[in-house]
This record gives C-alpha cells, sequence and structure tokens, in this order.
C-alpha cells in the first residue's frame, strides 16, 4: 500500500514537470491599466529560449525583445533572460488603443511556444443620468403614498461602472435592483459597457423637496477627478402633518403675548383658531384674539401665528384649537400657553445630580464620623458613662466590704463627703479599721453666696425635679452619729489634716457651687448611707472596751506622759466603709 503511494506521487511530480515545460506561465493574467500607465508584462518557460516576440494591440510591429538591443521605442525587454526562460515587455505608456489581448511566442528547441494576457486599458463612462419610470403630475409634484419608481444608467465604461444611491448625502436605504451590464459598441469600436440599476419605494412627507443622488464609481476615478453623479428633486403634495399638543412657554402676564408653531403641509395651508368656541379665520381679529396668515419657511414648512392682547392668568389655562387644510385634507391641532420661563423638566440635571451625590457623600461621612467617636470614646463622647448601681448590687458590695473611694457631692455650706480613705491605724489588738474622711471648708468670711448657689444651678444638669442634698444626709453618708463621743473631738483635728494632705483621690475638684443630683440618685444614695451608718454602729459595739487607766501618784508625770500613752491604749473607733461602684459619678 505504501509502495504505490510513492509511485503515484513520483508520476506526479514527473507529469508536473512535463506539463510545466510544455506550457507558458503569464504574469499577470489581466492587467487592469488606466491611459498612460506603465506597466511590465511577464511570460515564462521552464527552460531556455532561442527567441522572444510579443504582439500587443494598436501596434503595427510584432516586437522582437532581447535583454541586448531594444529597437522599438516605448517597449524594452523585461525579465531575467532568454537562458532563464523568461519573455517579458515593459511598456512606458498604456495608450487606449492598447486594450486587448497581448501574445507572446517563445521559441523552444525548433518549436514555438505562446501565451496570451489581457491588458484592460479603462475608459471613463458617460455621465450617470437618471431616468424616471413613475412619472409626476404636470407640476412636477408626487402625491403622498404613490410609489416612486426610477434606474440610473451609465453608459460606455471599460470596466463597467458601479451605482450607488444616495438622498440628501445619505445612502438610500431603499429596495434596489441588481446592477445590471450591457456590452455595447459605439460606432463599431471597441467594446464598452453600460450599467444599470433601479430603485422604488413609497413617498412620505418627509420625502419632499429631498435631493436623489445617483453616483457611479470607476477605475479612472482619482482624488483629482471625483466621482460622476446625477440628482434629481423629488416634490411630494400632502395634507398638514399631524403633530403632538404643543406648548408655548415665556409668555408675560399683561403683556402682549405672540403664540408661534410650526406646521407642515404641501401645498400651502389655510389656518382658522378655535378660542372658548369662537372661531378667528386666517388675517381676521377677535376681541383681544389675532390670526395671521401662515408664513413660508423652507421645505414645506410654514410658521402660524396667534397674538392675544394683555395675557392673563386665565388665558395661560385655556386650550388653543388650531385647524389648518389645504385641497388634499384637514388636520386639527391643540396647544397650550404659560408663563413659565422653561418646560419642567422631566429629568434632573447634571448639577443636581452632583449635588445629589456630595450630599449623600457628606451624610455618610457624618454618620461613620458619629460611629467611630462612639466606638473610640472621642469627641463628644469623650466623658464616663453614668452607671447607678442598683440595689441589689450595692448590698453584695456592702457584704463583701471591698470598693474605692466615691466622692459624692459639695454642699453650698463647704461640706465634701470624700467617702472612705483607708487610714490604716494600728491599734493594740493588731487591726485596721477604715474611716469615713469628712472635710468642713472653712470659708473666709461668712458672705452669702446665693448669687454662685443660683448660678451653679444654671450652669449644672439642674431641673424642677433636682432636689439638692443637705447638711443631714452628709452626716449620714460619713457615719458621724455613729462615732463615740469621747473620740469625736480627739480624731477631728486629725481627720482635717489629713483630708487636706491628700486632697481629692476621684478627681473632682473642689468647688464653692452646690453639686445637684436628679431624686432617683438621691434616693439611693441616702439608702446606701443609712446601711453605712447601721454597719459603723455594729463594729462600734463588736469592739472590746478600753482598759481603765491606772491611778497615778504623780500628777505631773501623768499630765507629762498622757499625750504618749493615749493613742497606744486607747482604741481608734472608725466605721468600716464597703467600697461604692466604681463608676457612679456625679
Amino acid at each position: 500500500m505504501k509502495m504505490s503511494r510513492i509511485i503515484l506521487v513520483f508520476l506526479a511530480a514527473i507529469l508536473s514537470d512535463a506539463l510545466s515545460y510544455g506550457q507558458v506561465n503569464v504574469e499577470p493574467n489581466t492587467a487592469l491599466l488606466n491611459e498612460g500607465d506603465r506597466t511590465e508584462l511577464l511570460c515564462r518557460y521552464g527552460r531556455a529560449i532561442n527567441y522572444c516576440r510579443i504582439e500587443i494591440p494598436g501596434e503595427q510591429k510584432v516586437l522582437n525583445l532581447s535583454p541586448t538591443w531594444s529597437k522599438t521605442p516605448g517597449f524594452t525587454y523585461y525579465g531575467a533572460g532568454l537562458n532563464a526562460g523568461q519573455c517579458g515587455v515593459s511598456i512606458e505608456r498604456v495608450k487606449a488603443s492598447n486594450n486587448g489581448q497581448v501574445k507572446c511566442s517563445l521559441g523552444v528547441e525548433g518549436e514555438e511556444l505562446s501565451g496570451t494576457i489581457d491588458l484592460v486599458v479603462a475608459m471613463r463612462p458617460q455621465q450617470p443620468i437618471i431616468e424616471l419610470i413613475s412619472k409626476p403630475n404636470r407640476d412636477g409634484y408626487f402625491t403622498e403614498g404613490t410609489e416612486f419608481h426610477a434606474r440610473c444608467i451609465v453608459r460606455d465604461g471599460r470596466p463597467p461602472a458601479n451605482i450607488s444611491w444616495y438622498i440628501d448625502n445619505m445612502p438610500a436605504n431603499k429596495n434596489t435592483d441588481q446592477l445590471n451590464i450591457i456590452a455595447s459598441r459605439p460606432n463599431d469600436q471597441v467594446e464598452l459597457s453600460t450599467s444599470v440599476q433601479e430603485i422604488n419605494w413609497h413617498l412620505a412627507p418627509e420625502d419632499s423637496n429631498r435631493k436623489l443622488v445617483c453616483r457611479s464609481h470607476h477605475q479612472t476615478d482619482r482624488e483629482s477627478v471625483p466621482p460622476q453623479e446625477a440628482a434629481y428633486i423629488i416634490m411630494v403634495r400632502y395634507a398638514p402633518v399631524h403633530q403632538p399638543e404643543a406648548s408655548v412657554y415665556g409668555l408675560y402676564l399683561e403683556h402682549t403675548a405672540v403664540v408661534n408653531m410650526t406646521i407642515r403641509a404641501s401645498p400651502p395651508p389655510t389656518i382658522e383658531w378655535k378660542v372658548d368656541g369662537v372661531e378667528i379665520p386666517q388675517g381676521r381679529t377677535e376681541g383681544r384674539y389675532s390670526a395671521y396668515e401662515p408664513q413660508y419657511l423652507s421645505n414645506d414648512l410654514y410658521n402660524v401665528t396667534l397674538v392675544i392682547a394683555g395675557l392673563t392668568l386665565e388665558d395661560t389655562t385655556k386650550t388653543y384649537y388650531l385647524q389648518a387644510s389645504n385641497e388634499l385634507g384637514r388636520t386639527n391641532y391643540e396647544v397650550r400657553i404659560s408663563s413659565s420661563s422653561k418646560p419642567p423638566s422631566s429629568s434632573l440635571d447634571v448639577a443636581a445630580i452632583v449635588g445629589i451625590v456630595v450630599a449623600v457623600a457628606v451624610l455618610v461621612l457624618i454618620v461613620l464620623l458619629v460611629l467611630f467617636a462612639r466606638a473610640t470614646g472621642r469627641w463628644c463622647f469623650g466623658g464616663k458613662s453614668i452607671k447607678t448601681p442598683t440595689n441589689e448590687t450595692s448590698d453584695k458590695q456592702l457584704e463583701s466590704g471591698h470598693g474605692q473611694n466615691v466622692a459624692l457631692l459639695e454642699t453650698p455650706n463647704g461640706i465634701t463627703l470624700l467617702g472612705s480613705s483607708k487610714l490604716r491605724d494600728a491599734n493594740g489588738n493588731g487591726h485596721n479599721h477604715e474611716r469615713l474622711s469628712v472635710e468642713r471648708r472653712p470659708h473666709a468670711n461668712d458672705e452669702d453666696d446665693s448669687f454662685e448657689y443660683a448660678t451653679d444651678r444654671e450652669s449644672s444638669v439642674y431641673n424642677p425635679t433636682t432636689i439638692p442634698m443637705r447638711n443631714v444626709l452628709m452626716g449620714q453618708a460619713a457615719g458621724r452619729n455613729s462615732q463615740p463621743k469621747h473620740t469625736e473631738t480627739e480624731s477631728k483635728d486629725t481627720e482635717n489634716s489629713d483630708l487636706l494632705q491628700r486632697g481629692n483621690e476621684l478627681g473632682i475638684p473642689e468647688s464653692r457651687f452646690s453639686r445637684w443630683l436628679p431624686k432617683d440618685q438621691r434616693e439611693l444614695l441616702q439608702k446606701q448611707a443609712n446601711l453605712l451608718s447601721g454597719r459603723s454602729q455594729i463594729t462600734a459595739k463588736s469592739a472590746p472596751p478600753a482598759a481603765p487607766p491606772k491611778p497615778i501618784k504623780n500628777p505631773q508625770a501623768a499630765t507629762a506622759t498622757t499625750p504618749a500613752t493615749t493613742p497606744a491604749t486607747t482604741p481608734t473607733i472608725s466605721t468600716t466603709t464597703p467600697k461604692l461602684p466604681q463608676e457612679t459619678e456625679i
């Protein structure tokens, strides 16, 4: 099987070589040229040739060409040489009479082989013409709805010309037939070609006064020689064209209003206005209304005018009816007028869209900033939140006995409750006790600070439901009544000096102004003060009684040693204050 394929390929190669040796190849097969162009024509054979002879239409002599010599002006040898089997000619200027078949003859080993090349010298066709198949009336008009049928003819071209249709310099997307080529021999001369194409469609009002163009495209077209064309103006008669309701804006009240409307009609229309049932023919005046005759603009367009003297607001609410008619029919129109400067826009303009986008962006930015400040505790969210403990949490903290110092308030009299200060005093039993510290800030003078007191009400969180804390509550919270009478006088100076040194541990600034609390917080603080007072009494009762002092024989020595021994023998009774909620703030 493989052997047979190899034999077939070998035979095919031998056959192709034999054919190439027995025929002449030409380049090009067809040469399309304009008159005056330069060209080269070549005939080739597979072996060396003895001579090269070429016959050109329109030339009386047969050209016997050789690479070494040339006897005919304007015609020279072209190719790689006779030994290469090439026979060609170079024509300096092609003439119209050279159109036809060029024949080349090659002498090969006592025989002559020949080949032919089609040389087409283009000839510019005649001017196109438009021929009407459907005829207009005697005035040159077609009627609306009739079929327009025409053909374009381009005669005597070589090669045949192509045809294209245009309407007002735009491609005519209408029904066109295929291009028809007809051969012709004018005056029994060379053969030429005529191109014919037809077009048809039904006419509409917008086709009136439009230019139909037939344009030919040919080989001879150059930049300096544009395509040739023919044109025909189509004229159509039709009734006034219907329009939707028209609106006229920009009229001024109390002024003469001019209402204009443009209609299309052919032939010219006759108009008549109707206002509130009153008919106003063209060229007439009825009351404040005047109707003018139609004014021709262009392309079957007419301007129709109604003048209203002293425009009123009621006139802008009316509907004005217009009737236009000609010999082909009549059409009714409706017109509304307005004193607005421009019609209402159904869509947003660019400025409005940009404004909305910017507003939304700013709003989103503000929301994000508020959320960020709230999450991070910045700006207006920088203060601590007031978390008032409930009764349950207060009782648990009282039972645990742990808490932190809390500054409650300051009264107009200058008494500040600072909470439990961890003043650890070592008694004889080695126990540490916590003691409530109450500071009474002395005034330089006892002047009336009611003005400052009132001012503080206005600048603080004072409202009609706010009740000031009094000195009685201060005394209860500090456990003042729970201390024994014999220790109150002795520890007063020590407590005051200690409080003045440590200051307010919670950072509440000292002020002469009163601090006000809402009623619900005041009641809660009063309950806590009562609990502290009761717990301090229990602690005082459970403390062991102090040992009676031994009688001293020497009064002077007793007097001198009393201050030193008193702290060691007399235990300091203090109230044990549980830690109040840390986040309670005033």
